[in-house]
């Protein structure tokens, strides 16, 4: 008797959340999912922190409603753990580059600490 394999986290559907598909992206959370931001804005001591899709998605909004392009420059999936790193530009060509490490249940993110750092003009 076969088991059933989990659903496996797909690192091209994040390619294509983060570079053009915010819907696609939050697809990739799980209901209950948690997302920690450290920034110049939300520092380690502090950080902010969305609790669930409804809260993400907000954010994801937020973020995508801006006039800037997004890259995965990288992902490496390695069992329940994943890890990733987003370069993004503003039109007037202040950049931001993102580091997330995540964890994993049934393919979907459960857990997300998110460490950006932008210039400062």
């Amino acid at each position: 008797m076969g088991t059933a394999a989990s659903p496996a986290f797909d690192a091209e559907t994040l390619r294509r959340g983060i570079e053009g598909n915010p819907n696609t992206l939050l697809s990739l959370y799980a209901d209950d999912a948690e997302l920690r931001v450290v920034d110049h804005n939300t520092q380690p001591s502090h950080p902010r922190v969305l609790h669930g899709r409804d809260e993400i998605s907000a954010m994801l909004d937020d973020v995508y409603s801006r006039d800037m392009t997004h890259k995965l420059e990288d992902c490496i999936v390695q069992g329940d753990r994943a890890a990733f790193s987003e370069s993004c530009e503003y039109s007037d060509g202040v950049r931001v580059f993102a580091e997330s490490m995540i964890r994993l249940r049934g393919g979907k993110i459960t857990e997300q600490t998110l460490i950006q750092a932008w210039d400062e003009q």
